[in-house]
């Protein structure tokens, strides 16, 4: 069965960043990565600190929007609720990335 995820990236700076994929692994080496330019690029978005998982993809990209929507002080609140230390989920997931020309584990 194919999931969707709607996700938050932050960097050392506290700024968020929220997005929809449906490879959650392959999204957040990008970030890491800065492989995609653009805000999370500019900004070095590398550590995910809250995902949500859904069975379609209107249901994701819904919530997605929904979150967008939301207040600085909203998104943290729903993080901190889930992960209170901001702790960076994917932490483990790739072992130590040095470079782009890395592939995928």
């Amino acid at each position: 069965m194919r999931q969707f995820y709607v996700y938050m990236m932050t960097n050392r700076n506290k700024t968020l960043y929220t997005g929809f994929t449906n490879d959650l692994r392959r999204r957040v080496y990008e970030h890491r990565l800065s492989l995609i330019p653009g805000f999370t690029s500019r900004y070095r978005m590398d550590q995910l600190v809250y995902f949500e998982v859904f069975a379609d993809a209107k249901s994701a990209i819904a919530r997605e929007k929904e979150i967008k929507g939301w207040t600085r002080a909203k998104k943290i609140a729903l993080i901190e609720s889930a992960n209170p230390h901001w702790e960076d989920l994917a932490e483990t997931w790739y072992g130590r990335i040095e470079d782009s020309s890395r592939s995928l584990p």
